[in-house]
Formats: C-alpha cells, structure tokens, sequence
C-alpha cells in the first residue's frame, strides 16, 4: 500500500492492485506547480469525490474524460459530473459500500458544505461525505473536508481503521487540535499506541511501513501534518 499527498484535499492511495485518486484537484493547486502531474495520475483505475467546491472537483470531469477513469460520488454530485462528461462511476449514497476488486470503499457522513458552479450559478451538490477504503488487511477512514463530530466515534467503532487522513486546515475544516481529538475517537487511540505516519522522500509523501518512527504514548503524537491534512495510525 501506498499513499501519496498531491496538495490540499488531493491524495493517491495505491492498495489491493487499485490507484484510486481522491478529489484529484491537479490545475490550480499550488503543491502540483512544477511536478510531473502525469506520474501521479498514472495507472489510476478509479476517482472518488468526497464533495462539490472548486479545489475538490475542478477538473475533475476533464480529467475522468482524457483518461477513461470513472468518477465515484454521493447520487447528486457524481450526477452532475457525468453530465459535464466524467465517465461514470458508482452514484452512491452514505452506508453504501462498492468494491473495486479486492478493495471495498464505504461512502460515510462529514460535516461541512457542497456546492458546484453550474451554467454560472452554484447549486447544491448532495451532502459532503467521507470514505472508508479497505484492503490489503488497512482500514483507511479519510474525512473529507469536515469539522470534528460525533459521527467519528461510531465510525471508528463500526468499522474500527487503522489509518486516518483527516482535514486539518483551521478555517474551512476543523484545526490540528480538533484533527488530534478526532483522530484519538476514530482510531480508538483511548487503547492503542498512536502511530504517527511520516512524510517520506518526495514531495508531499505520506506512509507507513519499516520507516515509520516508533509509537508513542502521548496524545499530542496522534496526528502528523500534511499541509492541511492530519494523518494518523495505531499500532497493531
């Protein structure tokens, strides 16, 4: 498994023989500038959009058009992306789960807003949600951009992840300190060693594995930053 930060909201997750790309935002995001953006589109078999708003789905069709790779997204939102020509994907709802091969990605609540401009004028796009991707024996919880809730607790419960990507920007979502908590209630970290992911060689790389420090007992380690992202995980 790997998984790979693009900037912002963006991020590449390599698991189970899938490169899903998650609110792939690549022309206009400053942390794309000067990269080779085909190497990090390249392979991808599927997109997953957690919401409307321009720095999540700008370009987003373009991009599923000129590479073939379909768009997955809550009904509404991935309605309107295949009418400005995404191939389409899986038109889902929260609770709903569809597998990718050996992977299965669950569609589950955030907390925040959703919008798309449509013939000049921004309509509402469905809920804004989260997703929870399994396999290759990972659990991935990845929030979306959302502010801290309770939903966490129960997601955490329910389909217990061993790996957080949470929104952590301050403004738009919720700060490091809410990522922190909410990283502390998905995780289950009340029980467990927080494991902090890395960055590793390369621009914006997230992962885990044998170069990741050690755990930790203290609160204060549950999450690394990713730009505005927090990413956490437990130790087995």
């Amino acid at each position: 498994m790997n998984i790979l930060w693009l900037g912002h909201g963006s991020f590449r997750i390599e698991i189970g023989g899938e490169v899903l790309l998650i609110d792939p935002w690549i022309d206009g995001n400053p942390m794309m500038e000067g990269q080779d953006t085909e190497a990090a589109l390249k392979g991808a078999t599927q997109i997953l959009v957690t919401h409307g708003h321009g720095d999540h789905t700008g370009g987003v069709a373009d991009l599923s058009k000129r590479t073939g790779v379909p768009v997955n997204a809550i009904v509404e939102l991935a309605g309107a992306l295949t009418a400005q020509g995404a191939v389409e994907g899986h038109a889902f709802n929260k609770g709903g789960t569809v597998r990718f091969g050996e992977v299965a990605v669950t569609m589950v609540p955030a907390s925040h807003s959703s919008s798309m401009p449509v013939d000049g004028t921004a309509r509402y796009m469905g809920m804004e949600t989260g997703f929870i991707i399994s396999g290759e024996g990972h659990t991935i919880y990845f929030s979306g951009d959302t502010t801290i809730m309770a939903d966490m607790d129960w997601i955490g419960a329910y389909h217990k992840p061993d790996i957080g990507i949470l929104s952590a920007g301050g403004y738009y979502t919720m700060d490091m300190k809410a990522a922190a908590l909410g990283c502390e209630a998905v995780l289950r970290l009340q029980d467990r060693d927080p494991l902090p992911l890395p960055h590793l060689p390369g621009a914006g790389a997230i992962g885990r594995g044998p170069d990741a420090r050690p755990a930790r007992r203290r609160r204060d380690r549950t999450a690394g930053d990713a730009g505005d992202h927090a990413v956490g995980g437990r130790a087995a």
